[in-house]
């Protein structure tokens, strides 16, 4: 079988989806397929791993299953994805398809309670209110078992790829693109992960932590940029389906250690030590844009003291996020990056006394401005924020990046010369002309703390000027060879006869 690449897997994971059209809504379906695809890759994965200690141990079965249970992962007998396919014609009086498929998914998780304890305690392929009665949930089920049997996920195939993040993405990106708005601001580009995951710079031995982790993949990314690996990663999400997609994302990753937790950010921060908000080195996340009821009322009154500098207005969290954020970093080095909408940088009222006190504090870094219609299904530009306990000056660097970008049919990408040129400019912290400049204090405060990138970076090109003569000189010209026109014609006509 010929090696598959991602376009297959996810043309495959795609038309998977087809089982559920039309029967479960798409943000529901989406955790369907991903667990059918973590089932697959497990079993393929484990597949893999005994054809290669029996070419080590030469089909010695008792080292085999020696080593195989050293593994950092356990498919115990009939709860793998090779048994459900061989039993997906469900016979009457025998157990249906989805109850073999939670029974598979339950064992799994009895028998790796460490890593993935809770990850499917919220989904049944038995459930008739998602998939009909028995016979019509038999026939979907079947056909898709038979959609990933297709696929070959071995890593002696595919290589050490980001196979379920990747899929991930692309799913989300497709629900994004079909559901408009709701879909999109949720989502975000992996370009854009990349791009805040490079600045915030982490360094081996970090704490790394996502208070809004999604799936995972910003924790991943930032992750990936230590080249020894050794970080510690940690995260919170409030979405069950998120939470535990996340859970298998980092198992799938080899962060086994991982630390992921379950609820609400605001009301309920999960990572607590000493009665107080864990400390992290870096700290990255993309909070929901302007979410409404996000906590005011419970604010003033914050036991973790996280809104000493402002309460943030009830119907728009940016700023409760960039607080909790800016709580959780170590004192020493601390760094932040956040993905924020525009709006962050010069809406009046408690976000700009807020604002204000940040800068003061000496804590902003800087803005890059990123190009319009990046997330999807929404036009909203959005902005990257970073935070630094550790800054060399006192002055604020920023970057407007809104317009060099890949247009797109339905959404702009950032190019890899785009992220280049970003983060070499970042990193030089140099001024360049209609590009970047480094902002003092008191020039911010001039401008009455008002952040928005055009105060600063001037893009504004003239427009070429115009040869008012040469102008008035072509249509002196058009009118004459309208006029010679106009009496040729005549001329002709009158030759036909014709006045």
């Amino acid at each position: 079988m010929a090696q598959m690449t991602q376009q297959d897997i996810n043309g495959v994971v795609w038309r998977a989806c087809d089982t559920f059209r039309g029967t479960i809504d798409p943000a529901q379906y989406k955790d369907y397929i991903l667990v059918m695809l973590f089932l697959k890759y497990l079993t393929d994965l484990r597949n893999d791993k005994r054809e290669e200690y029996r070419k080590k141990y030469k089909g010695d079965e008792t080292r085999v299953e020696r080593a195989m249970s050293r593994e950092r992962f356990v498919l115990p007998e009939k709860a793998d994805f090779d048994y459900l396919y061989d039993n997906r014609e469900s016979k009457r009086g025998e157990k249906s398809i989805g109850e073999l498929i939670d029974e598979a998914l339950a064992a799994i998780e009895d028998a790796n309670k460490e890593k993935l304890d809770g990850v499917f305690r919220n989904i049944s392929f038995n459930s008739e209110a998602n998939f009909g009665e028995t016979k019509e949930r038999n026939t979907r089920l079947q056909h898709l078992l038979e959609d990933f049997h297709d696929l070959d996920l071995r890593p002696s195939q595919i290589g050490n790829r980001d196979v379920i993040g990747d899929a991930y993405e692309y799913l989300i990106g497709q629900f994004a693109a079909d559901s408009g708005k709701k879909g999109g601001e949720f989502y975000t580009p992996p370009e854009v992960s990349t791009l805040l995951a490079r600045i915030v710079a982490p360094k081996s031995g970090d704490r790394i932590y996502d208070p809004c982790c999604g799936s995972g993949s910003l924790l991943i990314r930032a992750a990936k940029e230590v080249p020894d690996g050794n970080v510690a990663l940690f995260g919170q999400e409030m979405n069950a389906g998120t939470w535990a997609l996340c859970r298998m994302n980092m198992f799938l990753h080899g962060f086994d250690g991982a630390e992921i937790e379950r609820g609400d950010t605001i009301r309920n921060p999960k990572r607590i030590k000493d009665d107080a908000l864990e400390k992290f080195n870096v700290v990255v996340a993309n909070p929901p844009f302007s979410l409404d009821k996000w906590g005011a009322d419970k604010a003033a009154n914050d036991p973790w003291q996280r809104f000493l500098r402002g309460v943030p207005p009830k119907g728009r969290g940016d700023f409760a996020f960039i607080l909790h954020m800016i709580a959780s970093m170590t004192a020493t080095d601390g760094r932040i990056g956040v993905v924020v909408p525009h709006g962050v940088l010069f809406r009046g009222g408690s976000e700009g006394k807020i604002r204000r006190k940040l800068i003061e504090e000496n804590l902003l870094e800087g803005v890059v401005g990123l190009p319009a219609n990046l997330f999807f299904g929404t036009g909203i530009p959005a902005v990257l924020l970073f935070f630094n306990r550790a800054k060399k000056d006192k002055k604020v660097f920023f970057i407007d990046a809104g317009q060099e970008f890949e247009e797109g049919k339905n959404q702009n990408r950032l190019r890899g010369q785009d992220i280049e040129k970003i983060i070499e400019t970042w990193n030089a912290r140099k001024s360049v002309e209609k590009y970047s400049l480094l902002v003092s204090p008191e020039e911010i405060e001039e401008n009455d703390f008002n952040l928005n990138i055009s105060l600063y970076v001037d893009t504004f090109e003239e427009e070429e000027e115009i040869d008012i003569g040469a102008v008035q000189g072509e249509i002196v010209q058009l009118e004459v060879t309208l006029e010679n026109t106009r009496k040729e014609l005549a001329l002709a006509l009158e030759g036909l006869g014709i006045r």
